[in-house]
């Protein structure tokens, strides 16, 4: 299947290190880091439809003292903390089921974020850490359980699925959650890495080691996908990984609409060269 749309979005820490030497005691460093975040899309020159849906999202937790006898210093008067979330979702389906199936995705992650009655907004301790991985790992196994049950109540999206690539930042920490083509890079001091793989048959074989990336042959099977969301026969684990981000990091999510138009050297010129996000996008 060809996929001619792409989204993106942009996370760009450029203040991180200013900021955390700015931070008053007892204040949180993820509430003062600078964030610019835009996002695109287009549906290509082949469709009609655009099967692709994107989300950028940013979420608090603070408390604000409004009158006490305390000492001033005993406590700051606003304890807030920020986190950010960048969701990119490549449906796929006949008729317009993978537009349907990128929707439901995002919706419902975002439902089930909002459901969770005690949201864990820092990574101090390991045990907090292991917790949100596995909420990410629980939430995708929940995503495609209502892809699966929206396909049996209604013929037309029967076998709908979609990919689904998801970053998360708290202060300095980065969070990703994938299944699918779909990607997830990161730029560091001027070097683009793909911190995802690629859940295709071809990436799948040049694993096993009995194919060449560059083959033709193996090019073929990009579009073959071995994991997804609602599509497939079996429930797969997505990869989640935890990365440290540093100042003037770029996080750049995108389905494969752009990156099979577009080569790395290029994304990581735009991503350098760009004033903005926005001019990125």
């Amino acid at each position: 299947m060809t996929k001619d749309h792409d989204s993106i979005d942009k996370y760009d820490s450029r203040d991180f290190l200013s900021a955390r030497n700015l931070t008053p005691k007892h204040s949180s460093s993820s509430s003062q880091i600078g964030v610019d975040i835009a996002g695109a899309t287009h549906c290509g020159r082949v469709r009609e439809n655009n099967e692709d849906h994107y989300l950028a999202i940013k979420f608090q937790r603070a408390l604000e003292t409004i009158c006490t006898n305390l000492e001033p210093e005993l406590l700051e008067p606003r304890f807030d903390e920020t986190a950010y979330g960048l969701l990119v979702a490549d449906g796929m389906g006949g008729l317009e089921a993978g537009e349907v199936a990128s929707r439901i995705a995002l919706c419902k992650l975002v439902e089930l974020v909002v459901n969770t009655p005690d949201w864990i907004m820092k990574l101090n301790r390991g045990r907090d850490e292991n917790t949100v991985m596995e909420r990410m790992t629980q939430r995708f196994h929940q995503v495609d359980y209502a892809l699966r049950e929206q396909a049996q109540h209604d013929d037309s999206v029967a076998g709908m699925g979609t990919t689904l690539t998801v970053a998360v930042s708290l202060a300095a920490t980065l969070l990703i959650g994938h299944i699918g083509d779909s990607r997830a890079y990161l730029m560091h001091n001027g070097m683009l890495q793909q911190v995802t793989k690629d859940h295709t048959l071809a990436q799948a074989l040049v694993d096993a080691g009995i194919a060449n990336p560059d083959d033709d042959a193996t090019k073929a099977l990009h579009h073959v996908l071995t994991a997804a969301l609602g599509a497939t026969g079996e429930q797969t684990n997505p990869q989640v990984l935890r990365l440290h981000l540093t100042n003037n990091d770029q996080v750049l999510l995108c389905t494969d609409g752009l990156t099979e138009m577009v080569s790395p050297q290029t994304i990581s010129e735009v991503l350098s060269e760009a004033s903005s996000a926005k001019a990125a996008c």
